[in-house]
């Protein structure tokens, strides 16, 4: 078969395809103007949503940014002169009080975001600095339950320690086993097992021991490790009880 034939063939072929194509597009006509206009439609639906949601993350950045911009602010030092075009507060319960309501705007339009989580558990760290123990015990469970394991944990180590606070040492050794049991990022087991040794060094001294060598052993290298050194360390040197003479 010559060059010339082979192209004619081919040729017809693109022909037929193309006609039978067009054949069933004019055919289906009804059918493909609905596809298309649904395709449209659902990338329209698709654009809008992505658009509203970077909207929304970005007010919620905005918001949380000013919350925080207010709890970084530095407290005046007694004895000495503010500086000029410093802003300060007179103490962390004023500066909490300034802060907490922009936390609170932020947690409750912006909860399925980053900045909502934080915002949420620091409304209830700062609802703790003004001494509203109960808005804070609130906030901070919230942020607990909340779909960030990093702010969730850390929600988790002020309860513990607002339990312990407040006499409630079986729920704080509950949270903190938690805590140990499934650490994260910002709350490393070795973390939490401090905090659970503090606890138990009156009560539980050995268990508080047992807690200090393990993270002794296996935290060797960071502060934890140093930290727990310390502590046995402390514990070895008291001076331990006499026998009665008889």
């Amino acid at each position: 078969m010559d060059t010339q034939t082979r192209h004619a063939l081919k040729q017809d072929s693109f022909v037929q395809a193309t006609t039978s194509s067009i054949g069933w597009v004019e055919a289906h006509r009804s059918t493909v103007i609905k596809v298309s206009v649904a395709a449209v439609a659902l990338i329209a639906v698709v654009l809008a949503g992505v658009i509203f949601y970077n909207n929304r993350s970005e007010r919620a950045e905005v918001l949380f940014g000013q919350a925080m911009d207010i709890y970084n602010t530095p407290l005046a030092q007694a004895g000495q002169p503010a500086e000029p075009g410093l802003k300060t507060y007179a103490s962390s319960a004023d500066r909490a009080k300034a802060a907490h309501p922009l936390f609170e705007e932020a947690a409750e339009k912006y909860s399925w975001f980053k900045a909502g989580a934080n915002a949420r558990y620091l409304a209830g760290m700062t609802a703790l600095d003004m001494g509203q123990s109960s808005a804070g015990e609130n906030d901070l469970k919230q942020a607990a339950d909340g779909h960030d394991s990093g702010v969730a944990a850390l929600a988790k180590l002020a309860l513990a320690g607002l339990y312990h606070q407040t006499n409630r040492d079986p729920q704080a050794i509950d949270l903190y086993k938690q805590l140990i049991a499934k650490p994260t990022l910002t709350v490393p087991a070795s973390m939490a097992k401090l905090q659970l040794a503090a606890l138990y060094e009156n009560t539980r001294p050995d268990e508080a021991k047992k807690l200090y060598a393990e993270i002794k052993d296996q935290d060797k290298t960071t502060a934890a490790g140093q930290i727990a050194t310390q502590k046995l360390q402390g514990a070895t040197a008291q001076p331990q009880p006499q026998p009665l003479q008889p």
